[in-house]
């Protein structure tokens, strides 16, 4: 490549993230096609341009990178995501429902539902009937105005941005900003064991056909830069209930590639995992499969260490 072209090329992928460099280097490496991964980052928001500028300049850095570490005597500098090289943190006190005695039923508040299904590493639960079908209704209802391009937390800066890996649209609800949305956090709070003042507000997103999330962790990464800023609201993220507040007619089940799990999102159901430090050894690497057909509705509830404001 000349000059020229090197210096042009940069400055159109002057917004590229590091997170969507990433992510492309991970769809190569997982052999997706070039054109699809051009294809869902068009699909994403970004220009043509931009986007077959960003796949040539990550890829080629990265292909070279290889060679030198192959060519090194020393062998690669580094052989593992930068999460990976976090030393791991002592346990922290992590929410967790009452299921003495192996309980397939609970019932708070009046309110029954079912154990579904436990896994203890990671720690996973899924409820069936958390929410009723009016409570359902309700979440989507209030929600659909408000929608707008999902977002994720930029480590580095704090800061939140719209994200390739993450095709769908959603909005925050305030924590406890209506009666619906009041009742539903002290239900979880009860279920949970975890206090309401400890929750972020809920999180409504839509999946169209073909939307999906990648996989991901809840926690923040402790090597990031921006998440010093990120714990001032409230500590580490704990753990994450997703509720599904409709059943697609085909895909867009929760996934957890370490340990081979998929849940199938299924209306008023839920899946609850907890994470006791941020590290991958807690093996809650997760993430939202494509929607095949029909469309995906879920709310999902973080939890943080301390009082989240």
């Amino acid at each position: 490549m000349n000059t020229s072209t090197s210096t042009t090329q940069g400055s159109i992928t002057q917004g590229v993230t590091d997170e969507l460099r990433r992510w492309i280097i991970d769809q190569a490496e997982a052999g997706c096609r070039p054109q699809d991964v051009l294809a869902a980052m068009q699909k994403s928001g970004w220009h043509e341009d931009v986007a077959m500028a960003a796949m040539e300049e990550t890829l080629t850095a990265h292909l070279a990178r290889r060679q030198r570490e192959k060519a090194s005597p020393a062998g690669p500098a580094e052989t593992t995501p930068a999460s990976s090289a976090v030393p791991a943190q002592q346990p922290v006190p992590v929410p967790e429902p009452d299921l003495k005695g192996g309980a397939s039923w609970l019932e708070v508040e009046g309110h029954r539902l079912s154990v579904v299904m436990t896994m203890r590493q990671p720690r996973v639960i899924v409820f069936g009937g958390l929410l009723s079908d009016a409570e359902c209704d309700g979440l989507i209802e209030q929600a659909r105005p408000r929608l707008a391009r999902s977002e994720t937390v930029d480590t580095r800066t704090g800061d939140s941005e719209v994200n390739v890996a993450r095709t769908s649209d959603g909005m925050f609800f305030e924590r406890g900003e209506s009666p619906l949305i009041q009742r539903i956090e002290r239900r979880i709070s009860l279920l949970l064991g975890w206090p309401v003042l400890h929750g972020e507000g809920l999180q409504i997103l839509h999946y169209r056909p073909g939307a999906e999330y990648k996989p991901h962790h809840d926690y923040f990464d402790p090597a990031h830069s921006g998440t010093p800023r990120i714990l001032q609201r409230g500590g580490q993220r704990v753990g994450t209930l997703v509720m599904y507040l409709n059943t697609p007619e085909a895909g867009g089940a929760t996934t957890f590639p370490d340990v081979g799990l998929e849940v199938a999102p299924v209306r008023g159901n839920a899946v609850f995992f907890s994470y006791d430090r941020a590290h991958p050894d807690t093996r809650t690497l997760h993430g939202g499969a494509p929607v095949v057909a029909g469309e995906k509705w879920v709310a999902t509830k973080w939890l943080r260490e301390g009082e989240f404001h």
